[in-house]
């Protein structure tokens, strides 16, 4: 199964990084914790660890792109595995809008 890599948060307050530099290929295997991109914030520059062992099936964010905390930057997944074709899920839920409320009786 597929699983989404997210732009890790950083520090306390570091909204975004900059990807430096990708360490790994779309087709590379990777094991846990393996670093797979060099990313730069205001604060720190450091190498971002695989979250799991497989094949990097995608990357969504190219060097020198600035992503947000939580945005997906890349898939990994199963040798053959195809990526998913539709756009990860926001990180965080939207909020649930207000039920409309019932009308008055006559």
């Amino acid at each position: 199964m597929a699983h989404s890599v997210v732009m890790p948060e950083l520090g306390e307050s570091v909204t975004e990084g900059t990807i430096t530099q990708w360490l790994k290929a779309v087709g590379d295997t990777v094991s846990v914790d393996e670093p797979l991109l060099e990313v730069s914030t205001d604060k720190v520059d450091t190498e971002v660890p695989s979250p799991v062992a497989g094949v990097l099936l995608e990357i969504r964010a190219e060097e020198d792109d600035t992503i947000e905390v939580g945005d997906v930057i890349a898939i990994i997944g199963d040798a053959g595995e195809a990526p998913a074709t539709t756009p990860a899920a926001p990180a965080a839920p939207a909020e649930p809008e207000p039920a409309p409320a019932a009308p008055a009786a006559p």
